[in-house]
This record gives C-alpha cells, sequence and structure tokens, in this order.
C-alpha cells in the first residue's frame, strides 16, 4: 500500500537518443524517421540525417520509399549494369563527363537514370525541342558530374518529377531533401564565384527556379539568376549556356518596362473567354482521345474558376493564381510526349497548354513573362514549325485544313507574344539599362518553395471530371479507353515531320516508359495499337498537405 505522502506513480518516458540536431536544438521529439525526420520535413529544414548521403542512404530506406522509386525489372536490371560497369545507359545524349555511379546510392542513381530516360525517349522521337527542359538534361548531368550542389539540384528536380506522377509522399520528401542540399552548396558557390564555376551555379539556379512554390522563393530565385547572367556577359560565348545568356528578356520582368499595360475588367472577361472558347474548339476535336480530352477538360476547368475569381493583386497572389498552369507545362508534355509521341492530338492539347500561358500572361503584370509565359513560348514556337510542314506536306486534305484550322490560336498567341517582345527590347535599348552587378546576397532563401509541386494547391481548386466509361482504373480518375483514332484528328496519328523519328521506334525497347507503382506503365504498346492510360493521378494531388 503506498504511503499517504505518495502521489500517483510518474508515467514512463522513453527519450528519444539518436534524434537528429536540428529537433535537438529545437527540444522537440524527434521520430526518428530516416533520411528524414517528420519535424524538419514539416517545417521544410534538410534533416541532418541526409548529412551522410551516398551507400548508406539505401539500406536505411523505407521500404515505401523503395516502393516508390520502383521501375520496370527491365529499367532495374539498366540500373544495375551502370552500378556495376560506370558505363552510362544513354551513350547517345553525348553526356559529359558521366556521372560516377560509386559516389552516388541507387535510390540516387534511380532519379538520374528517371531524367535520362525522359530525354532519351523523346530525343529518339525527335520532340525533346517540344518541352522546357528536356533538352537540356544531359547539359545539366554533364556539370552535376563536378559539382555534387548541381547534383543534388537535379536530383530534386527528377523526385518532383515523379512526385507528381505518382502521387508519392516519400518521393516529395526526397525531393525536399535534394532540393535543401542544393541549396546549401549553391550559397556556398555564390560567395566563391568565378568564370569556373560560372555555369554550375547557372545549372543549380535554373533547377530550382523551376520547383520554387512560393514567390518570395521564386523572385529570390530569379533575382540571383539575373545577376549570375549579367556577371558572365564578358565569358558568355564560353558558357554551355550562351544561349540563355544572350536571351536577355529570358530572365527580364515586363512589368517593370513602359511598355506594360495594366489589363481592366472588361479585358479580362474577353481575354479569358475568348482563350476557352478556342480550347473548347479543341476540346470537340478529341473525341477518343482520353488523355488529352481529360487534360484540355483541365484546363478549360481551370479558366472558369480564373474568371469566376476575384482578379489577384498582390505578385504572391499572381503566384498563386497561375501557379497550377505552370507546373502543368512542365509535366503535362512529358505524359503526352512519352505515352503518344508526335501524334496530333498530342501537339495540338500542348500548343494550346502554351498559348493559354501565353495568353493569359497580361492578367499577371507583376510575374512578368518570365514566369510562365516565356517558357511556353520557345516550345510553342516548335510546334508551330511542326504543324506548319505537316499542312506543307499534305497540302489541302481534310487534315492540313483541320490543323489549320486548330491552330489559329496558338499562331496568333505566338505572333502576339513575339510582337511584345521586339517592342520591349527596342524599349530596353532605347532606354539603355545597364547590366546588375553580381550580388551574393541575391540568393536570400532557405527553402525551395513552400512545399512540393507535387502537393502544393493553387487557390482555384479543381476536380477531375467524371469517368465515362466501364473500363477505368482505380489509381486514375479517366478511364482506359482504346484509342482507335477514327474520328476527327484521329486518322492523323503519325507525323510525318522528318524531325521525327522512322516507325521502328515505336517499338524499340528504350521507349518503354516507367511502371508508375500500380501496374500500369505509361504509353506501353498492346497488341501494335499505343494507349494511354489517361492522366496521372499526380494530377489530383494539387492540396497541401
Amino acid at each position: 500500500m503506498p504511503s499517504s505522502g505518495a502521489g500517483p506513480s510518474r508515467r514512463s518516458h522513453t527519450k528519444s537518443r539518436k534524434g537528429c540536431k536540428t529537433c535537438k536544438r529545437r527540444h522537440i521529439r524527434c521520430d526518428e524517421s530516416f533520411p528524414q525526420c517528420n519535424n524538419c520535413t514539416k517545417h521544410q529544414v534538410c534533416c541532418d540525417y541526409m548529412e551522410a548521403v551516398g551507400s548508406d542512404t539505401e539500406s536505411h530506406a523505407s521500404p515505401e520509399l523503395q516502393q516508390s522509386l520502383a521501375f520496370t525489372p527491365r529499367t532495374e536490371s539498366r540500373i544495375d549494369l551502370w552500378q556495376q560497369t560506370g558505363d552510362f545507359p544513354y551513350p547517345e545524349l553525348q553526356v559529359r563527363p558521366v556521372p560516377q555511379t560509386a559516389d552516388w546510392s541507387k535510390d540516387e542513381l534511380r532519379l538520374m537514370h528517371h531524367l535520362s530516360t525522359v530525354s532519351h525517349d523523346l530525343s529518339l522521337q525527335g520532340t525533346s525541342n517540344l518541352t522546357i527542359w528536356t533538352p537540356n538534361v544531359p547539359k545539366f548531368l554533364g556539370i552535376a558530374a563536378s559539382y555534387p550542389y548541381v547534383m543534388h539540384a537535379l536530383l530534386s528536380f527528377s523526385a518532383n518529377h515523379l512526385a507528381w506522377s505518382r502521387s508519392s509522399t516519400e518521393t516529395r520528401n526526397l525531393q525536399i531533401q535534394h532540393g535543401t542540399i542544393a541549396l546549401r552548396g549553391l550559397h556556398d558557390a555564390i560567395g566563391n564565384f568565378s568564370q569556373e564555376n560560372a555555369d554550375a551555379v547557372l545549372a543549380a539556379s535554373l533547377l530550382l527556379l523551376w520547383q520554387a512554390t512560393d514567390w518570395k522563393s521564386w523572385s529570390s530565385l530569379r533575382s540571383g539568376v539575373q545577376s549570375v547572367l549579367a556577371a558572365m556577359q564578358s565569358w558568355k560565348h564560353e558558357s554551355l549556356f550562351a544561349d540563355l545568356v544572350n536571351d536577355e528578356e529570358f530572365f527580364a520582368d515586363l512589368s517593370t518596362m513602359p511598355t506594360s499595360i495594366t489589363v481592366d475588367t472588361t479585358e479580362r472577361t474577353a481575354i479569358l473567354q475568348s482563350t476557352m472558347q478556342s480550347l473548347q474548339r479543341l476540346q470537340l476535336s478529341l473525341i477518343g482521345d482520353e488523355t488529352e480530352a481529360y487534360w484540355i477538360g483541365q484546363l478549360i476547368a481551370y479558366l472558369q474558376r480564373l474568371h469566376a475569381s476575384v482578379p489577384a493583386q498582390t505578385a504572391d497572389e499572381q503566384f498563386s493564381h497561375l501557379y497550377l498552369l505552370r507546373k502543368w507545362i512542365f509535366w503535362v508534355p512529358i505524359q503526352l510526349l512519352q505515352g503518344k509521341g508526335g501524334q496530333g492530338p498530342a501537339l495540338l492539347t500542348l500548343a494550346h497548354f502554351y498559348a493559354t500561358a501565353l495568353a493569359i500572361e497580361p492578367l499577371f503584370p507583376d510575374l512578368g513573362s518570365n514566369f510562365c509565359a516565356k517558357v511556353a513560348w520557345a516550345p510553342l514556337e516548335a510546334i508551330i514549325t511542326v504543324t506548319n510542314a505537316m499542312q506543307s506536306e499534305h497540302a489541302m486534305d481534310q487534315a492540313s485544313t483541320e490543323i489549320a484550322s486548330l491552330m489559329q490560336f496558338p499562331q496568333r498567341m505566338a505572333l502576339s507574344f513575339q510582337a511584345k517582345i521586339v517592342h520591349v527590347q527596342q524599349a530596353k535599348l532605347a532606354a539603355e539599362s545597364p547590366y546588375l552587378d553580381l550580388d551574393p546576397n541575391a540568393f536570400e532563401y532557405t527553402s525551395i518553395g513552400t512545399v512540393s509541386p507535387a502537393f502544393a494547391t493553387p487557390a482555384l481548386h479543381y476536380s477531375p471530371p467524371p469517368t465515362h466509361s466501364n473500363r477505368s482504373s482505380t489509381y486514375l480518375d479517366v478511364p482506359l479507353g482504346n484509342a482507335d483514332y477514327v474520328y476527327g484528328l484521329q486518322h492523323w496519328r503519325a507525323v510525318p515531320s522528318p524531325g521525327f523519328p522512322p516507325a521502328e521506334y515505336a517499338a524499340h525497347d528504350d521507349f518503354q516508359a516507367y511502371d508508375y507503382g500500380d501496374g500500369n506503365a505509361l504509353g506501353v504498346l498492346h497488341g501494335g495499337i499505343l494507349r494511354s492510360p489517361g492522366p496521372d493521378a499526380g494530377s489530383r494531388s494539387e492540396h497541401r498537405p
């Protein structure tokens, strides 16, 4: 019997002995999750468990992470062979120098292989220049082989894409981890900026800029890139990014130019309604192409919500409103082009995505064209070149006439945007604006964004359309339909442009896409008919955790 003076027994408490340094410094309990504890993930900081990046990471990787990074057996075998021999799997990409496999874990090699496969597949098809980022993958890999912080930025970008396409929390955490390590290395490199590391600083900055999920991070990275480009002027002809250094408008802010015009309510309504009408015209021609029809439907719904919403006033609000479209123009082209290559419906869908970015750019003056419109302009111009070639080869037959009609909106937007760029360039020459000096403090940021783009929610929430087929996927929100290509645009499924590969590439072994974890490989061949599983689950994961 306890004595009268005894109080209630004290509950036992197991103290975390191996908690990370951040949790110990904040005097909070660490759950010791490896390689990133939940507290560090929540506060967007890199857990010091990630300090020991290397071969030990994979041995401690959770089963969930291992599953989220699992590819098809054929792809896994190719990665194993690369790890054993050191021979880069895709010599056609001409990566120089190639990454040393001994320096990186198996999971990190998987992330490198993922981006390399995307770049390789689209290069074989001749469609790499129809996307924003795939043409630069070999260049990034070559630089990353010598600069670890660039490699971590590239690994973060790869994990970002996988997190979106697979709707994976574990891969999203991996993106944050590598991105934070890249930021640390970039800070150090900026402090020691020179001609020798200029390309590496620019490569890492671009990769992180493309992943920024909040206005503060994006604008800080953009200012840093502007400073780097300005500092590289004296040796720009020697840079691997000479085309970028020469393109002064790539990171120019059109809203600061005297030609910038504020769009009133009437003009805003006219822009949005005109764009939606063009998209609806295309939607009527996409019967039988469920993936393309789905994404055009999403784009129309996005514009409808934008039209119904109160116009964004601050730069932060404008970022939130335009962020979803920006994310789409980075990721959706990869799904459509890997799944169907150069087929007409995919090209028209992408052309309208890019054209929409150009069309609504005036609605977001505080962001400037470099946020969304300018990056969409180059791939749109490439698509216009391809479709023009298709029309000239087929004269005035039904297909070419339909192409010409549906490409009117993208071509009009491209010409209008080009005229604006020329006008701005002339204004800059007249003003003789001096270049910025490189400022090491230009990169004042602590994270790559609030949350991963795979899980960030724009201010305008959307829901996928209901299914309309008996044959559907439990993993995806759209039905798995047969691509018979017998209606409208479907009878010109193959693009006859010289820029596209011969027919045998369609069944090339390396063209097989990845298994996205649910047993459905994107764009695999079934009985000689290329079928698309519809949009990925990432399109449904637009909510903040």
